[in-house]
């Protein structure tokens, strides 16, 4: 779809230690290993100990569900007074493929201990009516149901007004969850979320059906003797909402994720779940690999509400044990799916003559409108233009006149995906002040917000991430390859090998397989079919890739294009490795192709190899400080920088020193806005008591903000009629009773200071967790803006 030239990023890292590569060996006995240990060392699985559990689940200690403190103790404790008390609950779920199996995991579960539709009910919000969350009309009737506790899954953690309704209702709320936490905790019975948990604890990944799980597994452990379904045989239904979320799968996500698989491969042999056994089937996928989830099953659960809104009958096709009306639910979510398809295929159309007008050497942030998108594909679509644009994109459908339902301002809806590391919640939530309605993690987003306000948030939204980058995102337009191989290494062993990695997703993507000088042949493409044999405007390409190894082309198919858009010449290929159960055979799914680069590609490594990644570490102590400051061959970052253009300076730095650069800085604590305005005030009326200087050092520290916000600081103590002076390398802070006679309110002066102390923790966010290998792609491109060496980045 893109016009621009990308280039391709080899990540070449430091070889592993021949230990490593046969410890990794051991692995896999029957495999040729070539290629995993350095994939395995560049993605930082260095530690033989976490080795063994990232390949064998067998060797992972699993978490216990009680590592989340107080929340599910209480949680555990009313659950069972609501048992004892004969009490009616409700499980409030979500539309999605997370939300649909965590309120399935806690059906099924909770099931053991409730009388289904007696006891226990559930609640699956309209996606076109209601959308995600809580919501006042939906309590109000499990409250005349005469509900007293509500059980939420994958969502609620923001929805203070309606969890304050639902409490003077006398309807006690356990919100479950793994959304972004609102700043103070919501006034309800307990809320289990693993972002209350440090980043680096195995539970905090896990999305929102790994919480329930982890809810139902402590109620289990609680009370063993109540139970009759064995705790594994929710286990598929785990896998199912964590590959088809976006979430990292590592620590307890990825274990999970893996003994789920294991579950979920058994179900077209050994059927407890004839709904998933038909989608299997459906989708044509067995059911032992992550993608027979991400392009099989998930896809279609996820379709339903985009295409129908209510998906409520989805959790009776994953948890009913009737075949026949499973078949029946199955159906009808695969038609849903085959319309999305064609959904899905006619917006990115028309997003592409939208972007076809837009200057993207200008653009941070994608964001367009258009009435008629339906709202159900948006994020679909904004993750497909973010992958290939290199942004974060929103897309938006407008409220009209003609279905505006209130007198409120017209509303846009839509979603948000993000790009890279970007933080799109942070992102999106600076700019709360202009929405309506917004949610979801930093990889992906929804919102609302007035129609008449697109124009200010999109310019705002951009001009922030301009500030945080320090340049415009496409400038560092390249492609990250992790292998260069030949199509004759394509095939059983090289496909072996690499499911090793499995089950992969964020944080562990899919290898991605660089082919140099191919060509392609039996190229066509068609359209897919729906199950009543009507053509769905969804287009496949199947073609066969070759190059100078092989002397028979090897299978592929590219989803999405058509066979005009291969090239007729030699070319560079990016693929990915796959097994097609189906039809029995190894092949490639095409990602991108583009002319040869032999001469122009890029590795980013061999021309970057002198910067260390210490950050976010508690081994800097002042020992290693000063035993890395005596090497004459370092030099140490310890302040976070907020921009690119700060880290460029050290960039040049250690380059005209010929050192290696140390970024050894962690992220400062997260200190609420209001309480550093609050300090500064406190400071400033102590300084003019005293009369004592303070200098800038001083300030900075104790507040832990940077130049530019102190400077913003002093003009909101100037407009509150103190006086700044810097005299003898100091400040002198004074005050006098001289009413200020500016136009702007106080309130208006203070936000702004607040808001470039928001604006300096997202930051300070972002470079604390921007990949190594994107600090070392600008570092390079420093390098070449300064040498004038035309190697293409």
């Amino acid at each position: 779809m893109s016009e621009t030239r990308k280039y391709w990023q080899i990540y070449a890292s430091d070889n592993p230690p021949n230990s490593f590569v046969e410890i990794v060996k051991n692995y896999a006995p029957k495999l040729s290993v070539k290629y995993l240990p350095q994939l395995l060392w560049q993605r930082g699985i260095k530690d033989t100990q976490k080795l063994a559990g990232f390949l064998d689940p067998k060797q992972y200690q699993p978490t216990n569900p009680f590592e989340f403190g107080i929340e599910i103790n209480k949680a555990v404790e009313r659950i069972i007074d609501a048992k004892n008390n004969q009490e009616k609950i409700a499980i409030w779920g979500d539309f999605d493929a997370d939300g649909i199996t965590s309120t399935s995991v806690l059906w099924d579960g909770l099931g053991e201990f409730f009388q289904k539709n007696h006891q226990l009910t559930y609640y699956i919000p309209n996606r076109f009516t209601e959308s995600h969350g809580l919501n006042i009309a939906g309590i109000q009737q499990l409250a005349k149901a005469n509900h007293s506790l509500i059980i939420t899954c994958d969502t609620g953690s923001t929805n203070i007004a309606e969890i304050e309704y639902a409490n003077n209702l006398g309807i006690d709320i356990i919100v479950t969850d793994h959304h972004t936490l609102p700043p103070q905790r919501p006034p309800l019975l307990a809320i289990i979320n693993p972002r209350n948990l440090s980043p680096s604890h195995p539970l905090y990944n896990l999305s929102g059906v790994g919480v329930a799980y982890k809810l139902i597994e402590a109620l289990y452990l609680t009370h063993p003797e109540i139970p009759k379904l064995p705790l594994k045989e929710l286990l598929d239904l785990v896998a199912i909402g964590l590959i088809a979320d976006l979430v990292q799968l590592t620590g307890e996500t990825r274990y999970l994720a893996q003994i789920g698989i294991e579950k979920l491969r058994t179900q077209l042999h050994k059927t407890t779940r004839p709904g998933v056994a038909k989608l299997l089937e459906l989708c044509k996928k067995t059911g032992d690999r992550p993608t027979d989830i991400s392009f099989g099953i998930g896809p279609r659960i996820n379709a339903v509400s985009r295409i129908i809104g209510d998906a409520s009958f989805c959790v009776e096709l994953l948890t009913s044990r009737d075949p026949q009306y499973c078949q029946k639910l199955a159906i009808e979510t695969e038609l849903a799916n085959s319309r999305r398809k064609s959904l899905q295929k006619e917006v990115v159309r028309d997003v592409a003559q939208k972007l076809t007008k837009l200057d993207l050497s200008t653009t941070n942030v994608i964001v367009l409108t258009d009435p008629q998108w339906p709202v159900g594909v948006l994020g679909l679509v904004a993750g497909q233009i973010a992958q290939e644009y290199n942004r974060p994109t929103i897309l938006l459908t407008e409220e009209t006149e003609a279905v505006k339902s209130s007198e409120e301002p017209l509303l846009a809806r839509g979603s948000a995906r993000s790009f890279g590391q970007i933080d799109l919640y942070q992102l999106v939530k600076h700019q709360e002040h202009l929405l309506h309605r917004f949610g979801g993690h930093p990889f992906a987003a929804g919102l609302s917000l007035p129609v008449e306000n697109i124009p200010i948030f999109t310019d705002a939204i951009n001009q922030l991430l301009g500030q945080t980058l320090g340049t415009t995102v496409n400038q560092t337009s390249t492609i990250e390859v992790d292998l260069i191989v030949t199509v004759s290494e394509l095939g059983r062993d090289l496909f072996q090998e690499l499911k090793l990695l499995e089950p992969c997703g964020m944080g562990n993507p899919v290898p991605k397989l660089l082919v140099q000088n191919c060509w392609f042949s039996n190229v066509w493409h068609r359209n897919q079919k729906d199950l009543n044999g009507k053509k769905v405007q969804y287009i496949k390409t199947d073609f066969e890739i070759w190059d100078e190894s092989v002397e028979e082309g090897f299978p592929g198919v590219w989803w999405g294009h058509y066979k005009d858009e291969i090239p007729e010449e030699k070319c560079d290929a990016l693929v990915e490795l796959d097994f097609n159960a189906y039809k029995k055979r190894y092949e490639v799914r095409l990602m991108r192709v583009q002319p040869c680069l032999q001469n122009t590609q890029f590795q980013t490594s061999n021309l970057v190899d002198w910067i260390w990644d210490w950050r976010n570490s508690q081994r800097i102590g002042n020992l290693e400080e000063i035993r890395i400051n005596s090497q004459k061959d370092f030099i140490l970052l310890k302040e976070c920088p907020t921009s690119w253009n700060d880290l460029r300076v050290w960039f040049r730095r250690a380059i005209n020193q010929q050192k290696k650069l140390a970024i050894a800085y962690s992220q400062p604590p997260i200190v609420p806005p209001t309480d550093i305005w609050q300090q500064l005030l406190g400071i400033s009326k102590y300084l003019s008591r005293t009369a004592k200087p303070v200098t800038r050092y001083q300030l900075l520290k104790k507040l832990g903000i940077g130049d530019t916000t102190l400077k913003l600081g002093f003009q909101v103590l100037q407009y509150l009629c103190f006086n700044v002076k810097y005299k003898d390398q100091a400040f002198y802070i004074t005050q006098n009773q001289i009413k200020n006679q500016k136009s702007e309110t106080q309130s208006q002066i203070i936000g702004k200071f607040l808001a470039a102390i928001s604006e300096e923790q997202f930051r300070q966010k972002y470079f604390c967790e921007v990949p190594l290998k994107t600090i070392e792609a600008i570092a390079a491109q420093t390098i070449l803006e300064d040498t004038t060496i035309s190697i293409p980045f």
